[in-house]
């Protein structure tokens, strides 16, 4: 099992962090020892700055690679709902020395996963995802403001890495990523309903 994740998918998102808007989509990877299933998550000691990323999870449950774009939706059947971590402060004194971050994307339990949900639930183009902290909202969003659909994502993304069962690929965030502190209660929702729940130790 591998975990793909989708970088600057949301406009808004990709503004805030002064990125441009890509053309096509920006991938990156996090092994599996990123993912957590538990309701704890403690900040690790190497960062000072960890950020939420609320975003959209697909499970792959077909192998494939070379997917044609109009054959996508057939190689996954649930939608989830994760937190990609990101230690802002690490990937920006990467950046500064074009050196690649996966130190502040793919560290242990940096990708917090909660409950998935038959795709068969939704309209594909009208998800809304939300987290709230602490019971105040911090991001908000919708699968229509994608600036690459879950089509397309799987379709390019296979062109360079082939797709097993049981991947899960993170389809990016929308605006309003900050820090997390001990104390903070985490909660996701998918179309208003609880998906995902998470203590900051």
């Amino acid at each position: 099992m591998k975990i793909i994740c989708i970088g600057r998918n949301y406009a808004e998102h990709a503004k805030e962090l002064k990125n441009e808007i890509p053309t096509e989509p920006v991938f990156f990877m996090k092994p599996d020892t990123a993912l957590l299933k538990e309701k704890d998550f403690y900040l690790p000691g190497f960062s000072n700055e960890i950020h939420h990323e609320i975003e959209l999870v697909l499970k792959i449950s077909k192998a494939g690679k070379h997917i044609e774009e109009q054959f996508a939706h057939k190689y996954f059947d649930e939608i989830g709902l994760g937190i990609d971590f990101t230690a802002r402060d690490i990937q920006q004194q990467c950046k500064e020395k074009g050196l690649p971050w996966e130190k502040a994307k793919a560290f242990d339990n940096s990708a917090p996963i909660g409950k998935f949900f038959k795709k068969e639930k939704f309209d594909l183009n009208n998800i809304a995802l939300e987290l709230k902290i602490s019971g105040e909202t911090k991001q908000a969003g919708n699968s229509k403001d994608l600036l690459f659909s879950f089509d397309k994502i799987i379709a390019y993304v296979s062109q360079f890495v082939s797709l097993k069962v049981g991947d899960l690929i993170y389809t990016g965030t929308p605006k309003g990523v900050g820090a997390v502190k001990i104390g903070d209660k985490l909660q996701g929702f998918i179309n208003g309903e609880l998906a995902l729940e998470l203590n900051i130790k």
